[in-house]
């Protein structure tokens, strides 16, 4: 499904990982998104229902965007793009996650690490390649 011949051959950053680490890191941080909407969801009241589903909503489409736009794709400009929303998108939804439940929120911020050093390895990439 993805393209690893190209993905080899990219001029990597400095702080580029090794391949292996990515997906025990996704499975842990999906995890904490799981427990994150669920604490959430518990704590939620009519009034400040879909402000936090929203936001979570927007950072899940284009995270499940960016792995096919960079790897597929090849269009490591528009996952620039992809990543910065998804910047964007999840500090507005751990603020409004930890207004609601702060131990939700707070559980996000290894998400949020880890996005903010994906936008790095993504704007690395393309000045690299």
């Amino acid at each position: 499904m993805f393209d690893t011949i190209w993905y080899d051959n990219l001029n990597k950053p400095f702080l580029a990982p090794p391949e292996w680490i990515f997906s025990p890191v996704w499975i842990i941080l999906y995890a904490t998104l799981l427990i994150s909407i669920i604490l959430y969801s518990i704590k939620i009241t009519n009034k400040n229902k879909t402000n936090g589903y929203i936001c979570f909503i927007v950072q899940m489409i284009f995270n499940l965007l960016w792995s096919p736009v960079f790897f597929i794709l090849h269009k490591i400009n528009i996952a620039v793009f992809i990543v910065l929303i998804m910047d964007i998108t999840t500090i507005v939804m751990i603020k409004r996650f930890y207004d609601v439940s702060k131990i939700s929120g707070i559980i996000l911020l290894p998400y949020l690490f880890w996005i903010l050093f994906a936008t790095y390895l993504n704007i690395a990439y393309l000045l690299l390649n």
